[in-house]
């Protein structure tokens, strides 16, 4: 992460344009005016005139989507309004009527409920499959498939895909893979250097940083990148400018915080899995993890979100567990500074066998004092295995 350090400092800005400003300034606007006939001429070659306006990004955007672009080794970068939008954009630019798209069990929920309500009535056929298990890809991949759309680490379960073996299966079929990589990051992998097509982020999470915004960001290969950008422009997307500065301003302090969120995570992980309360840890960068060896092959690092399973789910103990902590709060999202958790129980799947026993649960390790999030949890489990013995009383 050495370099990636100095990376995310520097890529994107170019003071001498702005006055020395360090950072990029926002650029608000939808008419740009050009100086002459020839000038605009000039913009029609390839279309270019329909780009010559304010939806299609001033500055402010062109200099993060530069420097996420350079983060991971793309052709070219679009930012769009949400992690999900990015989702949902990268997967219309690569369907159309008729195709097949196979989809990992361990999808973002939202990405899941896009592909059952929206890409069905358009015609395309969806499927789910075991993204750890290639078998279970070239069983269901055929040269209809013009998608495989996988999450890695898996949400909520934290699975790893092999991008690289994937990729190389599903190009023999002529489809796409898109990546959501909104765990890692391109500082920690990089999709597109294992084969991938599209590279996602929600750049509300550790981009951002700060819990302060709705952004999503796609990264495209060469092959793929006009067709994300055009399929982007003809729903009419755009990102407020405000919203991309301050991803700007989260990104140059992503590898300091990463590092935190990282070790952090590793010792509540470790304390965790050695509670006997906890039935099970899902962090891949535990060697206890399926996925460690892969983990090690493929990745430069860790973040700070990972799940437990409780080993006792009844409903008077799990509300007690959670109503006693006092630092962790419940929320949706993660990658803030904030520690959060969040209730699962079950994670949805439909084809990859999960534990019917015990709680599930997910665990954002925000930028407080290790020591003070560890004394919650374990103040908070002691609370609810007192009242588990006092009921047996």
């Amino acid at each position: 992460m050495n370099q990636f350090s100095t990376d995310v400092i520097n890529l994107g800005r170019t003071p001498e344009r702005f006055d020395g400003l360090v950072n990029t300034p926002v650029f608000r606007g939808s008419t740009i005016v050009v100086n002459s006939f020839s000038e605009w001429e000039e913009f029609k070659r390839n279309g270019g005139v329909y780009r010559h306006y304010g939806r299609f990004g001033a500055a402010t955007a062109k200099s993060f989507e530069s420097a996420i672009n350079a983060l991971e080794g793309g052709a070219g970068s679009m930012v769009f309004p949400s992690g999900l939008s990015a989702c949902t954009h990268s997967l219309m630019a690569c369907v159309e009527a008729n195709s097949h798209v196979l989809i990992a069990d361990n999808i973002y929920g939202p990405t899941r409920n896009f592909a059952d309500n929206i890409l069905i009535k358009m015609g395309v056929s969806v499927e789910y499959f075991d993204s750890t298990n290639l078998e279970a890809l070239t069983q269901k991949i055929n040269h209809r498939t013009s998608v495989v759309f996988i999450e890695s680490p898996g949400s909520m379960t934290f699975e790893l895909s092999d991008v690289a073996a994937i990729s190389a299966i599903s190009h023999q079929y002529g489809a796409k893979v898109l990546v959501d990589n909104s765990w890692a990051t391109p500082l920690l992998f990089q999709p597109l250097k294992h084969g991938a097509d599209i590279s996602i982020q929600s750049v509300t999470k550790y981009i951002g940083g700060h819990s302060d915004i709705l952004m999503g960001v796609a990264t495209a290969n060469a092959e793929t990148y006009e067709q994300l950008t055009k399929t982007g422009h003809w729903f009419g997307e755009t990102t407020s400018p405000d919203d991309i500065y301050l991803a700007s301003r989260g990104l140059r302090s992503l590898a300091v915080r990463l590092k935190q969120h990282e070790n952090s995570a590793l010792i509540i992980a470790q304390f965790l899995a050695t509670h006997p309360a906890i039935k099970e840890v899902l962090h891949p960068a535990l060697e206890t993890s399926p996925y460690h060896d892969l983990w090690l092959r493929d990745f430069d690092g860790s973040s700070g979100v990972f799940a437990f399973y409780l080993k006792e789910s009844e409903p008077s103990y799990v509300q007690k567990f959670f109503d006693s902590l006092k630092l962790f709060h419940i929320g949706l999202s993660w990658g803030g500074f904030e520690s959060l958790i969040l209730p699962v129980g079950q994670a949805d799947r439909t084809h990859t066998d999960l534990p019917k026993d015990g709680y599930l649960v997910r665990l954002n390790i925000g930028l407080e004092s290790v020591f003070d999030l560890q004394k919650d949890l374990e103040y908070a489990l002691q609370c609810a295995e007192q009242m588990l013995v006092e009921s047996v009383l």
